[in-house]
């Protein structure tokens, strides 16, 4: 046994309301002694039946042990006390998937990447379900009846872009459409456009991901403040400025520029990027 473990038991010993049970059963869990964290969660949650980190420790350490009804449940009962809690979400979020019900994992892993947007491990799940996602929308496309096929085909052929333009050139002309604007839908999905980090990564897909939770946070604090709808976001960072924005309800926009470029000169371009970006969607709709 680490010292560290063992300091853990000490505290318990010492402290048996300690909060010291939950990184002692998470560390136990991570060892692989699932009866040890389950013994320590569930001597934790005596004491503290109305903890959502409690429950959600304990969830974990269930769906270890393959017992995934149970799971759920405590990461149900751990939303009940806290609507907001990532890490049940993203439980849940991983049982939707393992269960086929791509919507619902969607659903509740942009909840997730909106409690805590650091968790990279929400980010790559959530390329992995989208990527899912997709590919059960294109069997269904391929695997429906040819009469099916022509009329689907019928219904959302898109007319072509305004100015010839495609997802790839909707914003050239535009100073950094090549790399420093992006549109998405509210789900996180890159719809045209690009984005590459200073060292010249391409991050849109990444980034794409993160501004989900973002959007829905921004619709939250705007409705609980009972301000109407959001309009744009200015955030300044050591670097660079962000400037993200709505062109039509369904879409966002975010422009990346370096520090030279003043605030004022960004909401020209934004409202100049907006006006592009809306023509085109409105373009892909017959």
């Amino acid at each position: 046994m680490s010292e560290a473990l063992a300091a853990m038991r000490a505290e318990l010993e010492r402290d048996g309301e300690s909060l010291t049970f939950l990184p002692l059963a998470e560390a136990l869990r991570l060892r692989g002694d699932l009866d040890g964290a389950a013994r320590v969660a569930l001597a934790g949650l005596a004491h503290h039946p109305n903890l959502a980190d409690a429950h959600d420790v304990f969830a974990r350490i269930l769906a270890d042990a393959g017992d995934l009804q149970r799971a759920a449940d405590e990461w149900g009962i751990a939303l009940a006390l806290d609507p907001r809690h990532g890490g049940a979400h993203k439980g849940l979020g991983f049982l939707a998937y393992r269960r086929g019900e791509l919507d619902r994992a969607l659903d509740h892993l942009e909840l997730a990447l909106s409690a805590d947007p650091s968790d990279r491990s929400v980010v790559q799940a959530l390329l992995v379900v989208r990527g899912a996602h997709e590919a059960a929308a294109e069997e269904a496309a391929t695997s429906s009846a040819p009469w099916e096929r022509e009329a689907a085909a019928v219904e959302t052929a898109p007319v072509p872009p305004p100015a010839a333009r495609t997802a790839a050139t909707v914003f050239a002309g535009l100073e950094g459409g090549e790399h420093g604007m992006l549109l998405l839908d509210p789900r996180g999905r890159t719809l045209a456009g690009g984005l590459r980090s200073a060292a010249g990564a391409n991050v849109a897909d990444e980034v794409a991901a993160y501004l989900a939770g973002v959007s829905q946070e921004a619709e939250r604090t705007s409705r609980l403040l009972e301000l109407g709808d959001w309009r744009w976001i200015a955030a300044e960072a050591e670097d660079g400025t962000l400037h993200l924005s709505r062109p039509v309800p369904e879409a966002l926009l975010l422009l990346a520029r370096d520090r030279s470029v003043p605030a004022g000169r960004m909401g020209i371009l934004a409202v100049r990027a907006s006006d592009i970006a809306r023509r085109w969607l409105e373009a892909q709709v017959v």
